[in-house]
């Protein structure tokens, strides 16, 4: 919790947050979450990156600049590689048992 002195003379201090002036007074405790509040938005980053590995077109934290659509273009590229072979194969079946049959 952050908070501004406006009189120090007084012990006056302003919550930026509520905009209340208030007494400072020593019984009462603070502490500054702006370290955890850090630490949880670079959570937050890793969330969003782990996110975005679902989605092929998405930039990820640790990618260069350009690279949006690798994993998409690799898919693509993959996919079409493994069909031609399924598809030699199919067809090698094919001309195999139709020429033995045909004997």
């Amino acid at each position: 919790m952050s908070h501004i002195r406006v009189v120090p003379e007084m012990h006056l201090i302003l919550d930026p947050t509520t905009g209340v002036i208030a007494e400072e007074k020593d019984d009462v405790v603070e502490y500054s979450l702006d370290a955890v509040k850090t630490q949880l938005d670079e959570l937050d980053n890793i969330v969003t990156d782990m996110m975005n590995q679902l989605d092929p077109r998405a930039k990820l934290l640790s990618m260069f600049p350009g690279r949006e659509s690798a994993s998409y273009n690799a898919g693509i590229i993959t996919n079409v590689f493994y069909g031609a072979i399924i598809g030699f194969i199919v067809s090698f079946l094919l001309l195999t048992v139709t020429k033995l049959g045909g004997m």
